[in-house]
Order: C-alpha cells, then sequence, then structure tokens
C-alpha cells in the first residue's frame, strides 16, 4: 500500500517529506505552533500510568494480534495431504514452485527447507572466487551474512538509511572497494529498498543484485515485485513471516544456469524429475546432488499454498489498519513512521515501526512506551542485531581474509535507538484503531508528566 511522501532521492526531497507532514488530519493534538488544539478528552483524563483507566481493554480485542492465522480451510488442506498416499505429499512443492512464479512474474523458483537454506543456495549459484566481497546490511538477520562463509566470500557491512530502516546506497558507495563483487540489499519489516538506486550502482559497478526478501512478500516497486530486481533473490515462509508456513523458503532466479546451481546444491533429485536442462552439466549428480538435503517439507508447502491464496488480501488488511492509525498519530510532535516512496507498495512484517524523535516530543522513548502500554497499546522495544558486533566476524579462523569492521554505523545505532514497533492488527478492528489513536493522544496530551 502506497503512503503520500516525497521522492528521497535527495536531501532535499527529505526535508521536504518532513515539512509536509502535517495537517493531514483534522481534530488531532499538534504542536501549538501548528495552530491546532488538543482534543478535550487528552487533557482532561489521568494517564493510566498515574492511575487513571486505561484507553484499551485488551480482553475485549482478543484474535487481532495473533499470527499466524490458520483456520479450518488450513486444516483441510493438511487433512487431504495426510490422508493422501505418500507419493503424493511430494506434490505441493512444485506446485508451489509453480504458484510463486506466476505470483512474482519470474522465471525460476526453488522450494528450500527454510530462508537459511534458500541463502546458502543463492551464494553457491553466484559462483564467486573466494576471497571475493559481498556487501551486505548489517541491519539483518545473521544468515544474510553467514552463510557467505561457507564458499570464501567476505561481507563488507553497509549502514542503513534512518529515514527507511533499509540498505544506503550512499553509504556503499563510500565502502565501496574492487573486491566487492555483489550487493544484498534486505526489504526491512516489509518496505522495499531503493532497487532504483540499488541497481543503478551496481551496474555503475558491474555487481551482482541479490535480494533478501525474507520480510516482504507481495511488496513491491514500481509494479515489479521485491525478489525480482535483482539476479537472484530469497524468500522466508518462517510463522512469523506475512506468509507463514512455520517454516520454508524459496529462492528466485532469472536465469536457468543460477537456478540449476541452486537447485543442485541440496535437491539430490533434481536431475532425474526433469527440473534441469537436458544439457545441464549438472545432470550428472542423479542421486546425490552436492550432497545436502535442503527440501521444504511438504505439509509446509501445503500450508504455504493456502495461504497464498489469502496473501494480497491479508496485507492489504494490515495495510489499511495501519494507514488509518499513522496517519493521525504520526501528526503529533516527534513521532514519525520510515518513508514509503509513492512509487513503492510495501507491506507489513512483524510489527509497525514508528520513529520517536526525543528533543521533538520532548519525552523520552522509555517513558512513552511505559505510558503507552499502561493505556492497553501493544507494543515492544528491541534492537534490532547489527551483525558488524558479532564475534563471528571479529574471528578470522571462519572468514577468507579478515573483514573490516566499521567501529559504528549510526543509521543502525538511530533506528535502534528511535524504534518503537507497534502490534499489527490481522483483523479489520475499527473501535480499537480509535481507541489506539486515543491512547496516543492521550499520552502526548500528558508527555510534559512523564519521566
Amino acid at each position: 500500500m502506497r503512503q503520500q511522501t516525497n521522492d528521497s532521492k535527495s536531501p532535499s526531497g527529505r526535508r521536504e517529506f518532513l515539512k509536509s507532514a502535517g495537517a493531514v488530519a483534522t481534530g488531532l493534538y499538534l504542536a501549538p505552533s501548528a495552530g491546532a488544539q488538543e482534543p478535550a478528552a487528552a487533557k482532561t483524563e489521568t494517564l493510566a500510568v498515574n492511575g487513571g483507566k486505561p484507553v484499551i481493554i485488551k480482553a475485549k480485542h482478543r484474535g487481532v494480534f495473533r499470527w499466524p492465522q490458520y483456520g479450518q480451510s488450513e486444516k483441510e488442506v493438511l487433512r487431504a495431504a495426510l490422508d493422501g498416499d505418500g507419493g503424493s505429499f511430494y506434490r505441493s512443492l512444485p506446485e508451489l514452485e509453480a504458484k510463486w512464479r506466476e505470483y512474482n512474474e519470474v522465471p525460476f523458483a526453488k522450494t528450500h527447507m527454510n530462508g537459511s537454506s534458500a541463502l546458502l543456495s543463492m551464494y553457491f549459484a553466484l559462483d564467486l572466487p573466494p576471497g571475493s566481497e559481498v556487501m551486505v546490511p548489517s541491519y539483518t538477520f545473521f544468515s544474510t551474512i553467514t552463510s557467505l562463509r561457507f564458499f570464501g566470500l567476505v561481507p563488507v557491512f553497509v549502514d542503513i538509511d534512518p529515514r527507511t530502516a533499509t540498505f544506503d546506497v550512499e553509504h556503499a558507495r563510500k565502502v565501496m572497494n574492487p573486491r566487492v563483487r555483489a550487493v544484498v540489499p534486505m526489504h526491512s519489516w516489509g518496505l522495499p529498498c531503493e532497487m532504483d538506486h540499488i541497481c543503478d550502482f551496481a551496474k555503475e559497478h558491474d555487481l551482482s543484485v541479490l535480494e533478501d526478501c525474507a520480510h516482504a512478500h507481495g511488496a513491491s516497486m514500481q509494479g515489479k515485485k521485491v525478489g525480482t530486481w535483482g539476479r537472484m533473490g530469497i524468500f522466508s515462509f518462517q510463522a512469523t513471516k506475512p506468509l507463514p508456513g512455520i517454516e520454508g523458503g524459496m529462492g528466485v532466479y532469472q536465469n536457468r544456469e543460477d537456478y540449476e546451481r541452486a537447485t543442485i546444491l541440496g535437491h539430490y533429485k533434481a536431475p532425474a524429475s526433469g527440473e534441469l536442462a537436458p544439457d545441464s552439466p549438472y545432470r550428472k549428480y542423479v542421486g546425490t546432488g552436492l550432497g545436502m538435503k535442503l527440501r521444504m517439507h511438504p505439509l509446509a508447502a501445503v500450508l504455504i499454498l493456502k495461504q497464498l491464496e489469502k496473501l494480497d488480501k491479508q496485507n492489504e488488511i494490515i495495510n489499511s489498519q495501519v494507514r488509518k492509525i499513522n496517519d493521525r498519530i504520526c501528526q503529533l510532535p516527534g513521532l514519525s513512521e520510515p518513508v514509503c516512496r509513492k512509487d513503492q507498495d510495501r507491506v507489513y512484517y512483524s510489527g509497525n515501526t514508528l520513529f520517536l524523535d526525543k528533543a521533538k516530543a520532548g519525552v523520552s522513548r522509555a517513558a512513552v512506551v511505559k505510558a503507552l502500554r499502561a493505556e492497553g497499546v501493544s507494543l515492544s522495544v528491541w534492537e534490532y542485531p547489527e551483525n558488524h558486533k558479532y564475534a563471528i566476524y571479529s574471528e578470522p579462523q571462519w572468514w577468507h581474509h579478515p573483514i573490516d569492521l566499521p567501529k559504528v554505523l549510526p543509521g543502525c545505532e538511530e533506528v535502534n535507538s528511535r524504534a518503537i514497533n507497534v502490534s499489527l492488527f490481522r483483523q479489520e478492528a475499527p473501535e480499537l484503531v480509535e481507541q489506539y489513536i486515543k491512547a496516543f493522544e492521550k499520552v502526548w496530551a500528558h508527555r510534559k508528566e512523564l519521566t
């Protein structure tokens, strides 16, 4: 779902976005300089953290936040699969691959055991000489990076743009070196990276573009699905993801050579099943593959197929609830959301991430979170890993050559110091939406009382 923002190609565009964020809704509490009035109720009610009545009664809204949501239809397809003959179990795998190719408009797709094994297979398919370096965001799950080491590849850590929490192309330009051969943007929390800028940068330096889409099932930019902008991409179907299969992964590939090489690493039956071209150099490995078994569990594929039927609708429901809330509360001083360009259609994974600017809000994140929780708002604060700080990257025995570790990545630190993750509404809940807005307005109206 598109958010109305300015294009973020330049610093001036970024400033204009921040300036233009006001006055989308009426009747809200804004900074006094904006000429708006605090809602009367928000002014007069006592904060729950100070003994007042909470805005939200959680018991009334059970199920709104539950994920994954498996219902009768999922139970029926699982039962049908279990009741079938043993040979029918694995038919779900090629069926899912075909559906995923169609949904994403990509020529090749392969199911994998999980997102990590899809990454492992993708890096094997990349087929770079040992010692080659690959640009990766530090702000990501560790598998995006650690899988490189099995093929003698070495990460170059790239910062994130603090306005989006996604791959910062400008920082990538600063850390570019002659050994870099590929770049791996990760679409953080379902927001597409600026793939046009990333692809332009990659073209300038003759780099392969690989996409980590583990958070972003169904997201697109300029009408083109994430995962299809680069040479290869991966998805995860772990239980918390927008398309949950409990476990599972998928690789997508733009050319047959990459597809066959990624497949043969962990799919020993591929040569015999006709998945490889008649003249494929990998057909001789029938019965062994290259020694690994990375096949998706067939019941996971059954679940994913059923959930795929609902993916766009589920994304639409979540996005609509987020927009109703954020279009109101992001008018409050010091509160904002990640910038989404007009040509991007994002989805949401894990939470509705908000950014708190303490200087503009006049109150700390800890105090705001404590007060919102007391009002019944479901939210969390936690720091997403900055991988460059983990021990594995500082120990040379695991890598082809020592990694040039950054001392600090300011974008990562800023996002982790400012982010608040509000739980996603997985069902239509108009009453609860209004209560969430009221809770934020109430806390902001009394924020000077908070310590």
